[in-house]
């Protein structure tokens, strides 16, 4: 099994959840300073000391040395994103906060000396929160415009530090969670469809203008999509069943189909007309989304699910719903582990939409025993092991059935406050972090079982699992 010479081995985190220092240095404050329990919580009102990403791992003034541990490890790529608060504090300001400007400076240029490429998100679940309050997060045609200067300050500083860039996270999770990657503060239940829909096409005319405005300012840069890859497997060989899990794929597959072909899928036209939907839009749009189609796609990885048309047991822990598949064994948080799912999800995309393709999430949340070694404290996580070895080995297969894949990054590759429950203990990385759900702890940081292991699979590049 062999994988490209220029492979990106790395990892990947978000700001909102290490970064910490929510309002230091002129930052403004973002939907997730409001979310203290995670997607499926409402919000409070205003912060609140229980929200653990007030602080999360105080990565703002701990970068350097966690950088020095990634490219311990031989990272050729970090993937982390740029808080839109930390740049234009209420996402509508006349000027950027320079503060902010300069933070990121100095983490990219770090990033680059210790020869790790940056791969940037630019929008990742942290909307300003005065564009959810003034404007209802992207259903307001306005936000593109704010966006759009958003994208161009980053572009413009950063031209010569950041050649990969992604624009939204997860994009199309805004269908399950609306003000999480939305910035909508409408609750689900009471939303529109008219409103969910109308804020997709703000959000992939605001896409399309970030990549017309990268591959502007910056020739030798790449920008890619990024989207939540969710298998969906039929329980049965009913037809019906395979209808369904057609129907189900729909939504999440014409969220790649608008950003690597430009269109609207005539099956999205379809469940438009017949359920009322009319997305407001304009000539200019349709062709800006036509004329400016990513180069790459990116996607994160963790779970597949089941359906059926008939029902079943559903699999609650699986944050997209689904049934519970009987093949398959689940994660301490019921999320169905499946390593054979990511071969599949490699194979079809690229079938679909012909794009290199960039895995930028994966990984095992699990609880951590911190235990001492010869007089060093470490964490045994043989089971990361074997489910990051389980999944690189399906990496390297569709590989070899003829999928340009681009690179790999972990998430959390240093334990981070979880984005779907808000809590420490739900860790992912190579590196424990001495923090816990009730906000004790030290903060340090420990090198984990996996750190090593990790490190040989870079270094021999995929050889040596």
């Amino acid at each position: 099994m062999a994988f490209p010479k220029n492979f990106l081995w790395g990892g990947a985190v978000a700001a909102n959840q290490v970064e910490g220092a929510y309002i230091e240095d002129g930052k403004g404050v973002d939907i997730q300073d409001i979310m203290p329990h995670g997607v499926k919580s409402g919000p409070t009102e205003e912060p609140t000391p229980d929200n653990l990403k007030l602080i999360a791992i105080d990565f703002y003034h701990r970068y350097k040395d966690d950088l020095k541990l990634f490219a311990e490890m031989g990272f050729k790529v970090f993937r982390t994103s740029i808080a839109w608060s930390r740049i234009f504090p209420n996402g509508d300001d006349d000027q950027p906060n320079e503060a902010g400007l300069k933070f990121y400076d100095d983490l990219f240029d770090e990033c680059r000396r210790l020869g790790m490429e940056p791969l940037v998100t630019i929008s990742h679940y942290e909307t300003p929160l005065h564009l959810a309050k003034k404007y209802n997060g992207w259903i307001s045609h306005d936000l593109i415009g704010f966006y759009e200067k958003y994208a161009r300050t980053i572009f413009n500083r950063y031209k010569d530090k950041v050649k990969l860039w992604l624009t939204f996270n997860e994009i199309n999770s805004v269908l399950h969670w609306p003000l999480t990657s939305g910035g909508i503060l409408t609750p689900l239940e009471k939303l529109s469809k008219q409103d969910l829909f109308q804020a997709c096409h703000h959000e992939f005319v605001a896409s399309a203008l970030a990549t017309k405005l990268c591959h502007e300012i910056i020739p030798d840069a790449k920008v890619g999509c990024m989207v939540l890859s969710m298998p969906i497997y039929p329980l049965t060989p009913n037809p019906d069943d395979i209808i369904k899990v057609m129907e189900m794929d729909h939504f999440n597959d014409f969220f790649g189909d608008l950003h690597a072909r430009g269109v609207y899928p005539g099956y999205m036209n379809r469940y438009f007309k017949e359920n009322g939907i009319s997305i407001k839009t304009t000539p200019e749009e349709l062709e800006l989304m036509k004329n400016n189609t990513v180069d790459f796609v990116s996607f994160s990885y963790y779970m597949s699910i089941a359906e059926s048309a008939g029902g079943g047991k559903r699999g609650e822990g699986n944050v997209m719903g689904g049934v519970e598949n009987p093949y398959l064994k689940k994660s301490e948080w019921g999320w169905a582990i499946d390593p054979q799912g990511l071969r599949f999800i490699l194979n079809k995309f690229y079938d679909r939409w012909q794009k290199p393709l960039f895995i930028v999430e994966n990984g095992l949340g699990a609880k951590d025993q911190l235990v001492e070694v010869d007089g060093v404290k470490t964490v045994n996580d043989d089971y990361r092991i074997n489910y990051l070895r389980d999944h690189i080995e399906q990496v390297g297969k569709a590989i070899e059935d003829g999928v340009p894949v681009m690179g790999y990054t972990t998430w959390g590759c240093i334990d981070c406050v979880s984005a779907s429950t808000s809590q420490m203990s739900k860790r992912y990385g190579f590196i424990y972090v001495d923090r816990n759900d009730d906000g004790s702890g030290t903060l340090e940081r420990y090198k984990k079982k996996s750190f090593d292991w990790y490190k040989k699979v870079i270094a021999s590049n995929g050889a040596e699992l």
